[in-house]
């Protein structure tokens, strides 16, 4: 804690940090030399409106260790975890007068999303970064699959005249929906 404590602007309580390890600890490292702890990142991932969102709570590299990539790398490690686990976007948020850290972010592809007046405890802004994440092909496939739906089902209610339509599995198969898939709408179009 420490660690954490010398480097960070804000306080935390022992509690947060087992809130964190206790709920995502393969979101969680911690780097030693010689038995002493130099860096730490510290990450949670969560459904944020209808998608999973990770999040890096703290980032921290003891003075002496900064500049040789050492924050990248468990920023990295957290990152891959978080692809794993299906996350879509990593956020963060980071002091406005931190350019290193800022500088870091930027490097790993992290983008402004919008800047956040006194949100530390001391007064000074933040910048809330997001990094949009490659979806696996599994993910990619049922957003195809959704998309294919929704245009089938517009395609169906622009067909004109106001009228019920019932499609039986093979029809639905053939308009593009998922296997196993009823569609049963009424649709009005003026």
């Amino acid at each position: 804690m420490a660690l954490i404590d010398n480097e960070l602007s804000e306080p935390y309580s022992i509690f947060t940090y087992r809130y964190f390890l206790r709920n995502w600890p393969q979101l969680c490292y911690l780097v030693f030399h010689n038995d002493t702890p130099f860096g730490t990142v510290v990450c949670k991932m969560d459904v944020h409106r209808d998608h999973l969102r990770g999040y890096v709570a703290m980032l921290v590299v003891d003075k002496t260790f900064r500049g040789k990539g050492i924050g990248s790398e468990l920023v990295k490690l957290s990152i891959q975890q978080m692809i794993a686990g299906g996350c879509e976007e990593v956020v963060l948020e980071a002091e406005v007068c931190n350019s290193g850290a800022l500088r870091l972010y930027h490097g790993l592809g992290f983008i402004r999303d919008k800047r956040l007046h006194r949100y530390y405890l001391n007064g000074i802004d933040a910048y809330r970064l997001k990094l949009l994440l490659p979806l696996s092909e599994e993910k990619e496939a049922q957003l195809k699959a959704e998309r294919e739906a929704e245009w089938a089902l517009m395609e169906l209610q622009s067909a004109g005249g106001a009228k019920s339509t019932e499609m039986q599995e093979g029809e639905a198969a053939e308009a593009g929906f998922p296997e196993g898939v009823e569609l049963h709408a009424t649709t009005t179009v003026v």
